[in-house]
């Protein structure tokens, strides 16, 4: 399957995520789905009621919010994003272990390099598949 996500909303993600560190940022994704993958049309920056470096909860009355704001603007919810501040950008093991919606995309961004990495995991049945994740601009829609 095909992710698309604009490069203004990447941008927003690197720079939420790096606001908060040394913690690991966290939120929901939004869009559409297309007959050749999904869309993202909206990123959620939600609070990690854990604030910790290595672990993340989503704030459950955000979450709640963010889920009303989706059904108002008729966007589907598509699965969620987090930040590693420092380590690689794939699932950790308590990631899979999370992983409950086998229809959800999980965005993860690493940090721990100069330049950010932001991949889209499909988890389903403890087994992890990358998902082809196509970072596009208006210029460069493929």
């Amino acid at each position: 399957m095909i992710v698309r996500l604009d490069y203004h909303l990447y941008d927003d993600i690197v720079k939420y995520a790096k606001e908060h560190l040394p913690e690991e940022a966290c939120g929901l994704i939004a869009g559409e789905e297309t007959e050749d993958g999904r869309i993202v049309k909206k990123v959620y920056y939600l609070t990690n009621t854990d604030h910790a470096e290595d672990h993340f909860t989503l704030d459950p009355k955000e979450q709640l919010s963010a889920i009303k704001d989706m059904r108002e603007n008729g966007l589907k919810p598509l699965g969620n994003w987090h930040s590693h501040p420092e380590s690689p950008s794939r699932p950790s093991e308590e990631d899979i272990k999370l992983s409950y919606d086998k229809n959800a995309s999980y965005f993860i961004l690493s940090l721990m390099a100069e330049n950010p990495v932001l991949n889209s995991f499909h988890v389903e049945d403890k087994i992890v598949k990358k998902e082809d994740l196509r970072i596009y601009s208006d210029e460069y829609y493929f």
